[in-house]
């Protein structure tokens, strides 16, 4: 069957093919279903962003949590946070922020549901980032506490000046994989109706009947977003990278 890339310049009411379509655009006051596409895909993009920022917040919080040697109930607390998050499967977790949450908290019945699936999302993958982030300070070396205390710094400022500025940097390479794959786990907002790239191609394959060319579409969005995050991380690895650094292989502080 011959590909039909002109489905995409098809008007979303009348189905009728928009002119210029793939040019300057179409005639004012016209939606076709490239307008539809490139709306998921900032939908999606949306998606991701936010819910790389709820997971990055939480994930430091929690992965620091679990190395304060002085507040083994804190260590808890991030332990089963972690537990928690890890083992519960995704789509559950969104149908739970989606149906459950609103009912059990009326406070949550009127948040859109674009910030539940961030909520449920980000929370999901700082589990994956607080391991990180937990594994990035177990693995400096003890003077770096040691200097801190030195200076005089609380714990909390030790952390904060020294601690956590080398785990970040340390931890570039996995964050960029949790980058890419929270970029690929925001389809899951599909199955709360919001309209990403997922979404939008269930919706208009149906619709026109050309699934094909939609997935391939699609498809095209996400490898090329997926490389774009990849290029950025790349780019903030190299300039992060911490010369002559060799993990502490003690593990402990």
């Amino acid at each position: 069957m011959a590909l039909d890339w002109q489905v995409f310049c098809q008007d979303t009411i009348d189905r009728t093919v928009v002119p210029g379509c793939f040019g300057t655009g179409g005639p004012t006051g016209t939606e076709t279903y490239l307008d539809w596409l490139l709306q998921a895909w900032g939908q999606t993009a949306l998606v991701a962003a936010l819910s790389l920022v709820v997971a990055l917040v939480a994930g430091a919080l929690i992965g620091t949590m679990r190395t304060l040697p002085a507040s083994p109930w804190l260590t808890r607390i991030g332990n089963w946070w972690v537990e928690l998050f890890r083992n519960i499967p995704l789509l559950v977790q969104i149908f739970l922020w989606y149906h459950v949450v609103p009912v059990v908290f009326p406070a949550f019945a009127d948040t859109p549901k674009l910030a539940l699936v961030v909520a449920g999302l980000g929370l999901f993958t700082s589990a994956r980032i607080a391991e990180q982030v937990r594994a990035g300070i177990q693995s400096l070396p003890r003077g770096q506490r040691y200097a801190g205390m030195a200076l005089g710094f609380t714990t909390a400022q030790t952390y904060r000046y020294v601690l956590l500025p080398m785990a970040f940097r340390i931890i570039v390479p996995p964050l960029t994989s949790e980058t890419m794959n929270i970029l690929k786990n925001s389809s899951i907002a599909f199955a709360v109706s919001i309209t990403e790239l997922t979404f939008y191609a269930q919706q208009v394959g149906e619709e026109t009947a050309r699934g094909i060319e939609v997935y391939l579409a699609v498809t095209g969005l996400y490898i090329v977003s997926a490389f774009a995050v990849n290029r950025v991380m790349a780019f903030i690895e190299k300039r992060a990278r911490v010369p002559g650094f060799v993990a502490s292989t003690g593990g402990g502080h």
